[in-house]
């Protein structure tokens, strides 16, 4: 029986000449992201901005989402979000801060009393102050930054410090690209957002991880040959694996974008983008960045062979 093969078992596919091109285009697409997020911003939600969210149960057991979305758009309160949760008639309304400040606000909560009150009942009214959201927006940095210390700590251990460095920078363009890639599209940036970033991270330290433990068993075989050819081999003998992979989670992405509803369209957009950033950050930055750094393959065999005798001796 033969067995389906999406990537040829003689690939041979120079990444790391290509790295004279791929590397600067990581580095374009990282500067400018930062550029665009600090000259127009991304398009912050309620989560981080402050605003109100509304629960209504809806008379109709089935909502029509575009006639309440056009009664509050009527109501001039700027963008007024409306989803469905929880049962088919669970409806939230989220709206985000007004410009007068708390009476403001109150006035836009009466407006929306007045206009929905005889279409359905008020289940709860969440004000989310300005306080309350820079403390979520401290929390989402925080653990941010957690995440890529835990990251670096566990390459450090099962890796040597270059890989460690690579798998840092190979995260931190992908969030970076990420961020980018809400500033261009301007999708509504909140808790949900982070939380696909942070996925995204894991996704991309996940490949990283496979790519760098391929080179190291790479290296344990072939001793004499050049780093660039000795990386080389080693992507390309798992670039299956990564094809099948990459596939299996685009095809399930793919399916949540386009069947899962408007709630989480936003999230698993990001997400597609994510995967695909991470996986050519892994072996487009995160591979290079080894021979950047001067990661030599003496020092690796001879580190790895110690390594083995121990096991063995254990």
């Amino acid at each position: 029986m033969r067995h389906l093969r999406f990537v040829p078992d003689n690939t041979k596919i120079p990444f790391m000449r290509m790295r004279r091109w791929t590397f600067p285009i990581a580095a374009f697409l990282s500067i400018m992201s930062i550029v665009l997020f600090i000259a127009i911003g991304p398009n912050y939600g309620i989560d981080f901005l402050g605003g109100t969210v509304i629960e209504i149960q809806t008379k109709d057991a089935e909502p029509d989402l575009g006639k309440l979305r056009s009664t509050l758009g009527g109501l001039g309160l700027g963008d007024v979000q409306v989803q469905t949760i929880g049962a088919a008639n669970d409806v939230l309304i989220r709206m985000g801060q007004q410009a007068g400040g708390e009476v403001a606000q109150q006035e836009a909560i009466g407006k929306i009393r007045t206009a929905l009150t005889d279409q359905a009942e008020f289940r709860r009214i969440d004000i989310v102050g300005p306080r309350v959201s820079g403390e979520l927006a401290y929390n989402g940095a925080l653990a941010m930054i957690v995440t890529f210390a835990a990251i670096a700590v566990y390459v450090w251990f099962r890796f040597e410090w270059q890989f460690a460095a690579g798998s840092i920078i190979s995260a931190a363009n992908v969030v970076v690209m990420t961020f980018g890639f809400y500033v261009v599209t301007q999708h509504e940036f909140n808790l949900t957002s982070l939380a696909a970033i942070l996925t995204t991270v894991g996704y991309s330290l996940n490949d990283t991880v496979v790519v760098y433990d391929r080179i190291r068993e790479t290296l344990r075989k072939y001793k004499k040959i050049p780093l660039g050819d000795l990386i080389d081999r080693a992507i390309n003998d798992m670039l299956g694996r990564t094809v099948i992979t990459t596939m299996t989670t685009l095809i399930a992405l793919l399916s949540l974008y386009f069947f899962g509803g408007e709630v989480i369209q936003a999230f698993t957009l990001a997400m597609i983008f994510g995967v695909i950033a991470a996986i050519f950050s892994s072996i487009c930055v995160a591979a290079p960045i080894l021979i950047y750094f001067g990661l030599r393959q003496d020092t690796m065999t001879k580190k790895q062979d110690a390594d083995a005798e121990a096991a063995g001796k254990a």
